[in-house]
């Protein structure tokens, strides 16, 4: 059914919103990526099996998303645009076991807590049950759904307490879910279930209410700045492009997320896409573009397929296309899938790969906001900006400045990963400090071992230390200490972790996905890649640290692009934090954490060994010597480094000397 006008909207807002909350229960199966791997698909199939012989049980089957191609034939004969049954009386049927009809299984995007996937929650009684098999179907169905009883060895247990409920749990009670506050909560893959959240009320209130001017005055009263990584204040870069003399514009969504350890945009888009959409629709609408394009790397197979039935749907229904809401405003929307180049998140870059161009940045000025897409101007910002927009409308730019420091007002969605007991991800207002992140969230390190630090920014960003525990995380503070926010990617590293690699790791990643386009990067980035691979090895000198400090320094002032730029800050951070961890690789020839496997030194000993000789029988080289029932020697000449004595060593006699 296309919607006509305003009125329309709000008549379907109403019914959708109805149809939710007449279903008495709920059973929202995660179904982001991570879910989706461990087995909530069949979960969720059972689910369905499981629910859909109850009498006048009402079972929602969506459109199947995963990517079995039995799941798409079994699910191809259904309907995923039906329109509501306004007529539908959802109050009346018979009980299940004590509880009213009807039900509905549905498949929601990322709850966010990874460690615990597969997640189900359960409403209305707000159960969140970890690590579901699909084994426990049938006692949650028989136990919970029937009877409303809890299954205590499904929930999540913290420090010997039990937390049924999910809000309760110290994960997401300390955080504050505004981007994703849907995620988790809705079907993403049915349009009326955002429509009965508010979906789209924002973007018909700028449509009807509001001049263009009106909502670029709005977004830069809010201080809402990018969240791709630069931090650009989002009103004044539309204000550029509302302002140009071309009248063909472009809005393009930057979904190329290519940090390692970040996935945010992957998750709002595979969770929530219509806020994203509604956030572009006002842009459009702000600027006066008539066509968009979301720029989505191909290695996000389910964030392209919720995506392009999202487009469907709000197509269908009159929200996108010619003619939105009976007005004169038209916008059409576009997919265009990215082969994973980590360069192709660059502006320049990005739209020359939409143009069928290889992504290469280019000189600037121009800026995008001037000769971006097809040379047109463009306003180009990234899922979590344009999701941030309807709500910023909706309650206005004082709400939204409300939350977090007044230069960096908001929250800011991080995946949060390493070495902490609670992965996945997360939002907090912008401003709240890494150790609230890591200890109050993250539930601290895993193992308690000893915190060493954290990577923020990706390849782009750079190492925070104890130090910087109650530093409170914005744009500018992070900047001082020589790192950056970034896309959101939170690597948290124990004393187990080798700073020296770390940067090597990121170096290669980096020279990998150079364009070679510059000088500085295509070579600077080979040669330090080269000195790192040097000191892990247990080759480098002291004049290699000079070399990296100035070529680090060389890259950042002569770089093409912003990404060639900050390719070296990783590097520099830890040259900066962690200078003493160089110079024993590099000096002593050690690696304290142990990791660096050409600097590790096998030691058998004496005390424990009981000259069984199995050690040596297992040396691939011959390195290991001795007589039955004496202590068995090493000699360091000859050993490879395999470990491979250590791993057959019953007595735990041989170890790694630090």
């Amino acid at each position: 059914m296309r919607i006509q006008n305003r009125e329309e909207l709000d008549q379907i807002r109403d019914m959708a919103a109805a149809k939710v909350s007449s279903t008495k229960c709920r059973i929202l199966i995660c179904a982001g990526t991570g879910c989706l791997a461990g087995g909530s698909g069949e979960i969720y199939e059972k689910m369905c099996e499981l629910t859909k012989d109850c009498k006048d049980v009402d079972v929602e089957f969506g459109a199947e998303i995963a990517h079995s191609e039995k799941d798409t034939k079994e699910n191809s004969n259904v309907d995923i645009n039906k329109d509501i049954d306004v007529n539908a009386d959802v109050d009346k049927g018979e009980s299940v076991s004590g509880i009213e009809i009807p039900v509905a299984v549905k498949r929601s995007g990322c709850h966010g807590f990874c460690e615990m996937g597969p997640l189900m929650r359960i409403e209305p009684l707000g159960i969140l049950y970890t690590k579901v098999k699909l084994e426990d179907c049938e006692e949650i169905f028989e136990r919970t759904i029937k009877h409303g009883n809890i299954i205590h060895h499904l929930l999540y247990k913290q420090d010997g307490i039990e937390y049924p409920k999910q809000e309760e749990i110290p994960f997401y009670e300390k955080q504050t879910r505004l981007v994703l506050k849907n995620c988790g909560h809705i079907d993403a893959e049915h349009i009326e279930e955002y429509i009965a959240v508010g979906g789209y009320q924002s973007f018909a209130k700028v449509l009807f209410e509001q001049t263009p001017n009106d909502v670029i005055e709005t977004i830069l009263e809010s201080n809402l700045r990018g969240r791709g990584g630069g931090g650009f204040q989002t009103g004044y870069k539309w204000k550029q492009v509302a302002r140009q003399q071309e009248k063909i514009r472009y809005i393009v969504c930057n979904g190329d997320e290519g940090d390692p350890g970040a996935f945010m945009d992957r998750s709002i888009m595979e969770g929530d896409p219509h806020k994203m959409i509604e956030g572009m629709l006002i842009a459009a609408y702000a600027v006066g573009a008539q066509e968009g394009y979301i720029y989505v790397r191909a290695e996000y197979p389910l964030a392209i397929s919720r995506l392009r039935l999202a487009i469907s749907q709000a197509e269908d229904r009159g929200l996108l296309g010619e003619h939105i809401l009976g007005t004169d405003f038209s916008f059409h929307l576009h997919i265009n899938r990215g082969a994973g180049a980590f360069v192709c998140g660059e502006g320049s870059a990005l739209t020359a790969s939409i143009e069928g161009k290889r992504g290469m940045p280019r000189v600037k000025p121009p800026r995008t906001v001037e000769q971006g897409l097809f040379a047109k101007p463009m306003v180009l910002n990234n899922v979590e900006t344009f999701a941030n927009v309807p709500m910023i409308i909706e309650k206005g730019a004082k709400w939204y400045r409300s939350i977090g420091p007044e230069n960096s007002p908001g929250t800011k969605a991080f995946a949060l990963t390493g070495s902490v007991k609670n992965t996945g991800l997360i939002e907090v207002p912008m401003g709240t400090s890494l150790r609230e992140v890591i200890y109050d969230i993250g539930g601290g390190i895993k193992g308690d071992a000893k915190f060493k630090a954290v990577q923020i920014g990706g390849p782009s960003g750079g190492c925070l230390i104890t130090p910087h525990l109650d530093v409170s995380l914005y744009f500018d503070s992070l900047k001082k200490m020589g790192a950056m926010i970034g896309s959101g990617g939170l690597v948290v590293m124990d004393d187990k972790t080798c700073m020296v690699e770390v940067a090597r790791f990121f170096m290669n990643f980096t020279q990998n996905e150079s364009c070679g386009k510059c000088v500085p990067c295509r070579e600077g980035t080979k040669r330090m890649l080269e000195i790192l691979e040097r000191i892990v090895a247990g080759k480098g000198t002291r004049e290699d640290l000079d070399l990296l400090d100035e070529l680090a320094s060389t890259i950042t002032d002569t770089a093409l692009c912003g990404l060639g730029k900050s390719a070296a800050l990783p590097v520099m951070s830890t040259l900066r934090l962690f200078r003493k961890e160089y110079e024993e690789h590099v000096v002593d020839k050690k690696c304290a954490a142990k990791n660096c496997t050409a600097l590790r030194r096998f030691v058998i000993s004496p005390e424990r060994c009981k000259g069984c000789s199995k050690c040596a029988r297992n040396c691939p080289v011959g390195a290991i010597s001795g007589q039955i029932k004496k202590p068995y020697v090493i000699d360091d000449s000859i050993c490879i480094k395999c470990g491979a004595c250590e791993s057959a060593c019953a007595f735990h006699a041989i170890h790694i000397e630090a």
